[in-house]
């Protein structure tokens, strides 16, 4: 397959099926996948979906024939809802996982031959499941379609935390570890790995590196990393961050090593967060740019993302531990704003190509001139979430945020009211902080404002109203009103929080 300049879309795809059947992976069929297996000889085919802790799940099937292949791709099979989900009873339990042809990769873990699917959960009646986060995801987007005219993309930056015992040599500087190479930051080759295996079972990464994060405490180190992902169709999005998050702990597992994407580790250490990207499109064009400049569009959608902040919180912030990154002067957001190349913000529009492109010709003098449009790589960033969040919620929650903005009659004076170009961590801005709302700083407020918000995400039939009710209820249980503060001082107990959610998301 070749696009209209002539050149074969597949040809350096990571994706042995997208190479080998010489289509990209959303033109899959299950004619495609049976040949691949047939003519690779793959003996077994996993069923991989979320439950409701985030994680991926799986169900193994080997092949006995072609017949047998064939049934299992056609018709899926059965699960136990009420183990996977909490909000589903054990009397009604049965569901259907169908697998998604355009999500199929070869296992780059398996040491027998296996070919990995995601799957949908339907009903007794073979009808959508109303109450799955991936259901909903794609509903949201249907939606923002629908009753915008734009489609939504988005990436996430995927922060991370190796732990592993105290190395003597070549110790970095604390909380100096940004870009940081081998051999000061010691799990550049587990990064590299894992890319890779990202892109072999589809993920479209843009770049990863060593971050700020670093430390060494009662023996071990802690070396925190980021692999961030270029903006792909938002349904693609969600499940390329769940089949990372996998296969990072796979290769931890295989390195003897401990991965987290916990949102804090310890007080006064860099915490880990999930920041998504987001562009909308129309007619494949990026909407966010117009002349050179943020769009109208952009800024609406940033109204959206404002107005929603609080309640965003109960699917991208799910545990206590979130509102012990979400603090003041730790490049995490605590105001409900946005601005520039602004990094103390909520919302940050980041550092763009809205110009020509000369540096490249200062750089290399003997490349030819050529006008190039990079508008296309604008995006408008949402700093808050973290490693707990539910991937497929969150992005849902976003998209109704767009679309919310879009739809909103003041969101352009909204967008002005909110806009800050100074660092609001600093002593000398506290006036302006005091004209800015607040994100919750607890699981408890952040189901209040869930509940307070929860009709603009029931529009449309996108989030279902028991749905948001159990978000909530589950947000309720940890009853951390007041927490923070309670545990500032006592690092003890703030560890044994921090080793309870260690493996959140």
């Amino acid at each position: 397959m070749k696009n209209s300049f002539g050149n074969d879309l597949t040809e350096m795809n990571p994706n042995s099926l997208v190479q080998y059947l010489n289509k990209p992976s959303e033109s899959f069929t299950k004619s495609d996948l049976i040949r691949y297996i047939d003519d690779h000889n793959i003996s077994l085919i996993n069923f991989r979906y979320t439950g409701g802790d985030g994680r991926l799940k799986t169900l193994n099937f080997v092949i006995n024939s072609k017949e047998h292949l064939d049934s299992i791709l056609t018709t899926g099979e059965r699960v136990d809802g009420s183990s996977l989900f909490p909000f589903i009873k054990a009397g009604s339990s049965d569901l259907y996982v169908i697998p998604k042809y355009r999500t199929a990769f070869l296992n780059p873990f398996s040491q027998i031959p296996a070919l990995d699917i995601l799957c949908s959960y339907y009903d007794k009646d073979g009808n959508p499941l109303e109450s799955s986060p991936e259901y909903i995801l794609r509903k949201s987007h249907e939606a923002l379609k629908e009753h915008t005219g734009f489609s939504f993309e988005v990436m996430g930056e995927l922060e991370y935390y190796i732990i592993s015992p105290s190395q003597e040599l070549f110790q970095a500087v604390d909380q100096k570890g940004y870009h940081e190479a081998f051999p000061f930051a010691k799990w550049e080759q587990l990064r590299s790995e894992a890319m890779l295996a990202i892109a072999q079972t589809g993920g479209k990464i843009k770049y990863g590196h060593s971050e700020v994060g670093n430390f060494t405490a009662s023996g071990m180190e802690y070396e925190q990393n980021e692999i961030e992902f270029l903006p792909v169709n938002l349904e693609d999005s969600a499940d390329q961050l769940v089949i990372s998050k996998w296969i990072l702990r796979t290769l931890a597992y295989k390195y003897g090593v401990t991965v987290t994407f916990a949102p804090k580790i310890t007080v006064g250490k860099a915490g880990s967060g999930l920041h998504i990207h987001t562009r909308l499109v129309k007619d494949g064009k990026n909407a966010m740019v117009e002349n050179g400049v943020l769009s109208e569009i952009a800024k609406k959608a940033i109204a959206g993302y404002l107005d929603l902040a609080p309640s965003l919180t109960a699917f991208g912030n799910t545990n206590p531990t979130s509102y012990f990154r979400l603090v003041p002067h730790q490049e995490a957001p605590t105001n409900i704003c946005w601005g520039d190349r602004n990094r103390s913000v909520l919302v940050r529009v980041p550092l763009g190509w809205s110009g020509k492109n000369s540096m490249i010709y200062h750089a290399n003098p003997n490349e030819k001139v050529e006008n190039q449009d990079f508008s296309s790589k604008q995006t408008v960033e949402f700093r808050c979430p973290d490693g707990s969040a539910d991937i497929y919620l969150l992005l849902a929650g976003l998209t109704v945020a767009a679309r919310h903005g879009l739809e909103m009659s003041d969101a352009l004076e909204y967008a002005r009211k909110t806009y800050v170009d100074v660092n609001i961590f600093d002593e000398e801005h506290q006036e302006r902080v005091k004209q800015l709302s607040q994100l919750p700083v607890s699981c408890w407020e952040s189901a209040e404002k869930l509940l307070e918000q929860s009709s603009i995400y029931n529009k449309y039939n996108v989030f279902p109203k028991s749905v948001i009710e159990g978000v909530a209820a589950k947000l309720k249980q940890y009853d951390d009103q007041g927490l923070r503060e309670k545990l500032e001082t006592d690092r003890s107990k703030l560890q044994d929080i921090v080793n309870t959610y260690l493996h959140c998301g």
